[in-house]
């Protein structure tokens, strides 16, 4: 794939280098302008776009009725996704790009809402759908332009805003499982000055067992004109959410028997409540025809609190399953804040864009015992109240970035990028008790640079090739460098000579405008790999546990290496005869250059070491008894789990009378692994989805519109897993069989109805 790559980069070369009388009138590209910005989408184009990107229009969005951000991402190749239960919460995922660990990692891709890159703790994004503008999906290494995190790419969301939502509007939804949404906006337009104010109620009782979900979210924009080259935009979100479970169970049999998880235990976390809240003021001025400045001020602020660490024993060693003993109650403070600026010039064949980014991202933790509890029968008594872990972390970064693109000829442009980017990372940390640690300060700076560097040549009016190198980083997270110092019961050491994981991305792509069978259609053809190297995992293996002889301690380290090749197929069609088609097709080879120490735990890692048990002392009477023993595995080579080889989406739509939709969606998956040693499989799945929809004026009332829809997701009610993972000896029965994997089985048919109304 480099090779290819890399011939394909001289090939474009080769023919951008004749004078401009060798292309012929039409055949060239469009006018060579900056596309790329971390702030705003408004100089999307991807006719000189060296790389794949898709973007998705509010209009898209809305007609979906989507609930969740992956049921419109599903139509985008190479796109995949962890869903919570209630799957409003979710981590996406490019290009086989896999978090191993079931939370504290973040995703690989940078999630960035109107210039703000954001995440919650557990690298999972809470976005309110509701206030969605567009959505742009970039593919490939993209921390060029966003910085940490964009090891496989990016999706950019812009939210509502401008003239186009004057008046009024008025939603409601009912669905399967208590599903109810409520939405009201209201919105006014003026010479130079626009703006709306929306709110959205979301609320569903869920398919699990304990799996209520609601967000009630405030969101507006205000954009002022200051003259006729400039604006100010201000904007904002502040949104409260809860969730519980996430509905998983432990292995096949109680995926089948028991898919609700009402027998599934407490899970080790839940009852999480979010506050959310994010503002950003943003100005543009259009300088002169050819030149562009702009700057966005923005503060991202995460609140949660959860409960973790189900309680196995009460204060007086009586052992407890109640729902609500947990031992642990976490409360967590993030705050994003930072400022961008931009500016942008062209000439005849160059244009140039150089920004600056200034930003200060600032973690506050601090757990204690929820209850009192003991964590065996006759050990000590934890009460509630105790302090398990206070600790301060800081995250100053310094950025410069920059692209140019150089018009080669009238067929062929050439577009390099180039990002410095200066971590600072600050801990602080009081010690706790029972821990015997001291107070802790330390901190560690990292200097990482980007780039891209791509060619884009227009084979005629209809058809042109890109080719393009660019890569990716994420820097450790403070748990990964200084975990263990500060609290009672860590479970992976910490380690600060850690180095920031990076990706290399390669693709070669194709893209035709043709008539398909009469059909006005987009054609997009894409091969890529990803390639990744000090990839940061535990050193025992996921979840081995620290008391792991053989493993040498379990701590972060930088011993992971994975690649990730393929081929992405999109078909999108404009309506003909009513009909309208589109499709996404993705093959992925995704697998580990480098692992090669995995230790899996057999029997009850809290139990007694033993080296070569018997079958007897494999199996675990209690929590606190038996005995483990573990097994080291190579797993160079093995497939990256979750990562299925094979990915298809077709949606239709047919209007079959004014004001009628009816939309039809087959989204295939392959079956794939749910383990990194390979054992265990996550079954393939095809599943149909339905919608129909109505619009009409109502006579009478100018400029008002009434629309109704009904969609059935997973028609068929065919029985799935939504996901799948494996890491160990769950039952504690001596065995790793496909009764150990984690499940989270998919609720099967559900319906959604709802009206709109706006004037």
């Amino acid at each position: 794939m480099l090779r290819l790559s890399t011939v394909a980069l001289a090939c474009l070369l080769a023919c951008g280098l004749p004078t401009s009388a060798l292309a012929q009138k039409g055949d060239a590209l469009a006018p060579i302008t900056i596309t790329g910005s971390a702030i705003d989408d408004r100089f999307s184009s991807t006719a000189t776009d060296p790389v794949s990107t898709v973007t998705i229009t509010r209009q898209q969005v809305e007609e979906q009725h989507a609930k969740n951000l992956i049921e419109v991402l599903r139509s985008v190749s190479g796109v995949t996704a962890d869903l919570q239960g209630d799957g409003e919460t979710l981590k996406i995922k490019l290009r086989g790009v896999e978090n191993q660990r079931y939370m504290g990692e973040k995703p690989g891709v940078a999630i960035i809402i109107d210039g703000v890159p954001v995440f919650e703790r557990t690298g999972k994004v809470n976005i309110d759908i509701d206030n969605i503008e567009s959505i742009k999906v970039i593919k490939g290494g993209a921390s060029y332009l966003y910085g940490e995190d964009a090891l496989a790419g990016a999706v950019v969301i812009t939210t509502k805003r401008g003239a186009g939502h004057q008046g009024f509007k008025l939603d409601t939804d009912l669905g399967a499982f208590g599903y109810r949404r409520y939405l009201a906006r209201a919105g006014f337009a003026r010479d130079d000055l626009s703006g709306h104010i929306q709110y959205s109620d979301r609320d569903q009782d869920g398919y699990y067992f304990m799996s209520r979900t609601f967000s009630k979210t405030w969101s507006g924009n205000l954009q002022y004109a200051l003259d006729a080259r400039s604006d100010l935009s201000l904007g904002f979100e502040k949104s409260e959410r809860f969730r519980d479970r996430e509905g998983s169970v432990t292995g096949e049999i109680n995926a089948f028997n028991d898919p609700k998880g009402l027998e599934g235990g407490r899970g080790f976390s839940r009852n999480f409540n979010v506050d959310l809240s994010r503002y950003n003021l943003t100005y543009s001025n259009d300088l002169d025809e050819r030149s562009h400045v702009m700057a966005v001020l923005y503060q991202y602020q995460d609140d949660t609190s959860f409960w973790s660490n189900p309680m196995r024993f009460t204060a007086t060693g009586a052992p407890t399953t109640l729902l609500d003993h947990y031992s642990t109650i976490n409360d967590y403070t993030q705050v994003q804040r930072g400022l961008k600026t931009e500016y942008r010039t062209r000439f005849d064949q160059l244009a140039l864009m150089g920004g600056l980014e200034f930003k200060r991202n600032t973690f506050l933790n601090h757990a204690s015992a929820l209850n009192s509890y003991r964590s065996r029968p006759t050990g000590p008594v934890t009460p509630a109240g105790m302090v398990m872990s206070d600790d301060f972390t800081a995250e100053n970064t310094q950025a410069f970035y920059g692209e140019a693109k150089v018009g080669l000829s009238q067929k062929t442009a050439a577009t390099f990028n180039l990002r410095h980017d200066r971590i600072g990372i600050r801990f602080n940390a009081l010690p706790v008790a029972g821990s015997g640690n001291r107070t802790v300060a330390e901190r560690k700076d990292f200097d990482v640079s980007s780039y891209r560097l791509g060619l884009t040549h227009a084979l005629d009016r209809a058809t042109s090739l890109h080719a393009a190198v660019s890569t990716g980083f994420r820097a450790p997270t403070a748990e990964q460098l200084y975990r263990g110092q500060t609290t009672t019961h860590a479970l992976v050491l910490g380690n600060p000579d850690l180095q920031p994981e990076k990706a290399t991305s390669f693709e070669v792509g194709w893209k035709h405008q043709t008539q398909l069978a009469g059909w006005p259609a987009s054609l997009g053809a894409v091969l890529f790999q990803v390639d990744r190297k000090d990839f940061i995992l535990d050193s025992n293996g996921q979840y081995a546990g620290t008391n792991n002889p053989a493993g040498g301690g379990s701590q972060f380290r930088n011993i992971g290496g994975a690649r990730s090749r393929g081929l992405e197929l999109e078909l999108r069609t404009q309506p003909h005869h009513r009909w309208s088609f589109d499709a996404a097709y993705t093959l992925l080879d995704a697998y580990f250059t480098r692992y090669e120490s995995y230790y899996q735990t057999y029997g009850n890692a809290n139990g007694t070491y033993v080296a070569h048990p018997t079958a007897a002392q494999r199996a675990n009477p209690g929590f606190w008894q038996g005995n483990f023993t573990v097994e080291k595995f190579d797993n160079t080579g093995n497939k990256l789990p979750r990562t299925p080889p094979h990915q298809f989406n077709l949606r239709a739509n047919y209007l079959p009378a004014p004001g009628w939709t009816l939309s039809g969606e087959m989204d295939y998956k392959s079956t794939s692994w749910s383990d990194e040693i390979n054992q265990e499989k996550l079954p393939g799945r095809t599943v149909l989805n339905l919608t129909a929809q109505y619009s009409t004026k109502l006579s009478g009332w100018p400029g008002a519109r009434l629309s109704a829809y009904v969609r059935v997701d997973n028609l068929f009610d065919k029985h799935y897993y939504l996901t799948a993972r494996g890491s160990g000896d769950a039952n504690l029965d001596g065995r790793y069989t496909r009764e150990d994997p984690s499940i989270v089985v998919d609720p099967g048919r559900a319906w959604r109805i709802g009206l709109n109304l706006q004037f």
